[in-house]
């Protein structure tokens, strides 16, 4: 006889998982002592919310779900904002919860919330096991959907009595995994497509969130070469093609009257791959703009910002070669739209070596490039500074540059360096947070420090929710109740057991990085950044006061 908790983890194993992370409680016990005789790692965290972020960010750089676990009711609930995350990203991601007895009630209603119900608008499948032999189908069932597109959370509730049964192993044969393939975009789907774009005169590419798989990297670069069109990316595209390309027109930053617009505003067709409208919308549609091609693995979600024109679905890898097809050879790049090219990265790098203290974030952006080997991974938190490393942060290898521009959470920033580090520990990883963001999860330094990781985490220290204060001069409202005190981040740093570094000069900052990372371990590096000129910059250029760009 075999123990739910046994096939539980069983099932685990066959599907590759190595590593759950996550707080257990008393109702996960049994799965704590069959992980305990596992080849599974159970990484314990320090924060429910840290885990699940982890765990998105498994699915996100390696297209496999990580998996959390916690506990019934708090525990259960703090998965909530991962698994929002993971949900509007599309990451894939196992959550695993406990539950008292279902088949006694001895603690009455201690504890107990409706998890299932609260998870089901957040993840694509929720369910509470009632018995043990069904063990098997459910996790081979979970996985599958969370890892068909669109890829996404699922959450799994498994009782506390129903993990103690014990079964009969021959009535719950663990399922085999096998191969999926996905189906390839429509024939008259393509020729239509190709059509459009052999018609149109500027036509520009786009590179959306759904082109940013782990398996699409070769793909979409191969798609770029063979029909030399220039593109620009959303901000969760930046990365699937090299930003290297001499095609590269840049990322939106924002959804409109940013510098790559000029290109948008110029194109007459854009071919719109893998775009997801979770994102803020990197352009606005509208009367006499430019005709839109939705080239993705499901239909477009039309919205007032987004009704494209035509749709090629399916596999998109396989619907880009097949479209690639018919125009390779027969198409020119817009001698026009690559002289803006070299107008709009000028405008990018602007003021880019400005030595001002507290530190540009600009400047931020130029150094961190210049610290980071091409393969480095740099996980962005979420604030004002992610404007500009979407526009200024050239990547040179996919999955280099993670940000989130779905959910937009803060506290996301540290948990998936983290994961990254475990992933590559060969590469240098860096975490930038913002001050507010980074105290969200900071707890996580612990669990980085006991997984003896080496990780550099950026602190921009502008004592304030700098997204939110922009916005509010946007909105000119007066400048209220958005600043705060930090502690000394250095003697934070020491109380954890990592190395703290405070950067009191411009030019410290690049050799700070570089010793930080050399020397290994975990570090944080807190720097000053001045916010004030590019806030007033940014509200400018929403209200539409842009000078013109000058030619580089």
């Amino acid at each position: 006889m075999t123990k739910g908790s046994d096939l539980l983890v069983a099932a685990l194993e066959n599907e590759g998982v190595d590593r759950i992370f996550g707080i257990p409680g008393e109702e996960n016990l049994d799965v704590v002592e069959s992980l305990r005789a596992s080849s599974i790692q159970l990484v314990l965290t320090r924060h429910e919310q840290a885990a699940a972020f982890m765990a998105a960010t498994h699915g996100r750089l390696t297209g496999r779900p990580g998996v959390c676990i916690s506990t019934l009711g708090p525990g259960a609930l703090n998965f909530s904002t991962g698994a929002a995350y993971a949900h509007l990203g599309a990451m894939p991601m196992i959550m695993i919860t406990g539950q008292k007895a279902i088949k006694t009630a001895r603690q009455a209603r201690f504890q107990i919330v409706d998890v299932i119900a609260s998870m089901k608008p957040l993840t694509k499948m929720t369910r509470q096991i009632v018995s043990a032999a069904s063990i098997p189908t459910i996790v081979r069932d979970a996985f599958r959907v969370a890892m068909e597109e669109r890829p996404g959370p699922v959450h799994i509730e498994l009782p506390e009595d129903v993990a103690a049964d014990e079964v009969d192993p021959s009535a719950a044969p663990i399922i085999a995994v096998h191969p999926i393939e996905r189906p390839v975009a429509h024939p008259a789907a393509l020729d239509r497509a190709a059509e459009m774009i052999l018609a149109a005169k500027r036509p520009l590419i786009m590179i959306g969130a759904g082109g940013n798989r782990p398996r699409l990297v070769e793909a979409l670069s191969s798609f770029v070469r063979r029909t030399r069109l220039p593109f620009f990316n959303t901000q969760m595209g930046k990365g699937a093609v090299t930003g290297g390309s001499n095609l590269y027109m840049g990322t939106a930053a924002l959804s409109e009257r940013d510098y790559v617009h000029r290109a948008i505003d110029q194109a007459d067709l854009i071919i719109s791959i893998g775009h997801d409208t979770v994102e803020k919308p990197p352009f606005i549609m509208g009367d006499g703009g430019p005709r839109v091609i939705h080239i993705g693995f499901t239909s477009a979600n039309v919205e007032q910002v987004f009704f494209p024109h035509a749709e090629v679905i399916g596999d998109i890898g396989a619907s880009l070669a097949l479209l690639a097809d018919r125009l390779g050879g027969k198409l020119d790049p817009d001698p026009e739209l690559l002289n803006l090219r070299l107008e709009i990265l000028a405008r990018i790098n602007d003021r880019a070596d400005e030595d001002r203290f507290p530190v540009t974030p600009q400047r931020i952006v130029h150094d961190v490039r210049k610290v980071m080997p091409d393969d480095g991974i740099v996980c962005l938190d979420n604030g004002m500074y992610k404007i500009w490393f979407a526009r200024n942060y050239r990547t040179h290898v996919a999955n280099t540059l993670l940000l989130d521009n779905a959910l937009a959470t803060m506290g996301a920033g540290l948990p998936s360096a983290m994961m990254a580090a475990i992933l590559h520990p060969e590469r240098r990883v860096l975490a930038v947070c913002g001050d507010g963001g980074f105290m969200m999860n900071s707890q996580e330094l612990e669990t980085a420090i006991r997984l003896k990781l080496n990780l550099v985490v950026l602190i921009l220290d502008d004592s304030a929710y700098g997204m939110i204060r922009w916005k509010q001069a946007v909105d000119d409202f007066p400048d209220f109740g958005l600043t705060f005190g930090n502690p000394d981040f250095v003697q934070y740093a020491q109380a954890y057991g990592a190395k703290g570094w405070r950067i009191g000069a411009t030019e410290d900052l690049v050799a700070t990085l570089e010793a930080a990372f050399n020397e290994g371990g975990v570090h944080v590096v807190a720097v000053p950044v001045d916010y004030a000129e590019n806030t007033r910059v940014l509200v400018e250029e929403l209200r539409g006061h842009v000078p013109e760009i000058e030619p580089a």
